[in-house]
């Protein structure tokens, strides 16, 4: 259910699959923070890892949002009814969508539709206004003495932030540092590609806010899809490199789809051709079709998030 490092536990949250997204519970001096809730179905999960880390409800003291995606912050109204003294912090854009989440629900809907929304998320709930924070670029949250820092970090959402941890020199990075499936890792270290889905794509912010989780030299990175990767300085650039080397990739094929009459599914066919030359190159030893059929969730999504762009570019 959960792995440890540095008083920080992995949640499994079970979405669409095992190992797919991860959600986390900080513990410092008796007190936890959870960051991202995942979604509604996933609570049991939270509260187990809670019971087995010796806390209770009533220890956790917050509730730390990166961003506003449904498979990160769905489930966020139902943890918070049960957490008695949490405060729930959030980015400026994401905060609103925590306290009415109609809009959000209707925009998901659009992307995903109804049926889809209700047996992947579950009920979607509000969290009241006065327990909501909103969180300043650089603002500092303590957990028992121990410094959080919640940095703007647009490109994948303008409503993106990352946590900086200096304790275990390490980012919570929400989906800012892509993907890394634990299917794909292999000598060289974990295997990453972006995240670019609906609806606001920003590829030169997503450059810059990658640099800037570099710039910090972390040791480790706690990614939503999923779980902790890096291990070293080295490793982290290693995967940032790959990052932007992906991102351009994905750019380039977006482009030469536009204006054709079959847009999506040649981006859909070329996202698939170029994660697989990438996994391959990266010494992943799994068969092709398994690549794309691990993959092919992400390709759709990535696919929509790009043609949005394309779309906004025109």
């Amino acid at each position: 259910m959960a792995d440890i490092v540095c008083g920080i536990h992995t949640i499994d949250t079970a979405f669409q699959r095992d190992h797919f997204d991860a959600a986390y519970l900080m513990v410092e001096n008796g007190r936890g923070a959870f960051i991202d809730s995942g979604t509604s179905l996933s609570l049991p999960r939270h509260l187990e890892t809670l019971d087995k880390a010796g806390l209770t409800p009533a220890d956790v003291d917050w509730v730390i949002l990166t961003h506003a995606h449904l498979d990160h912050a769905g489930g966020a109204g139902a943890l918070m009814q049960v957490l008695p003294n949490a405060r729930l912090a959030a980015h400026p854009r994401c905060a609103p969508h925590m306290i009415d989440p109609i809009r959000l629900i209707a925009g998901a809907t659009a992307v995903y539709g109804a049926e889809e929304i209700a047996r992947s998320y579950g009920e979607i709930v509000p969290v009241p206004a006065a327990r909501v924070e909103v969180m300043a670029d650089g603002q500092v949250i303590e957990l028992a003495g121990r410094p959080l820092r919640c940095v703007d970090m647009p490109g994948h959402a303008r409503h993106h932030l990352c946590v900086w941890d200096e304790a275990s020199r390490s980012w919570f990075t929400g989906d800012t540092f892509g993907l890394s499936y634990r299917e794909f890792d292999s000598p060289r270290g974990h295997f990453a590609l972006p995240s670019t889905t609906p609806v606001q794509l920003e590829p030169a912010a997503l450059h810059a806010s990658i640099d800037a989780l570099v710039a910090r030299r972390p040791q480790r990175m706690f990614v939503t899809h999923y779980g902790e990767v890096g291990g070293s300085t080295a490793q982290v650039e290693r995967m940032a490199d790959d990052l932007h080397r992906l991102l351009d990739g994905m750019l380039a094929v977006a482009r030469a789809a536009h204006g054709k009459p079959d847009r999506h599914a040649r981006i859909v066919a070329g996202l698939s051709d170029l994660y697989v030359a990438a996994a391959i190159g990266h010494g992943v030893t799994l068969a092709e079709d398994a690549v794309r059929r691990l993959l092919a969730l992400d390709v759709e999504l990535n696919t929509q998030g790009l043609e949005i762009w394309l779309d906004r570019r025109t």
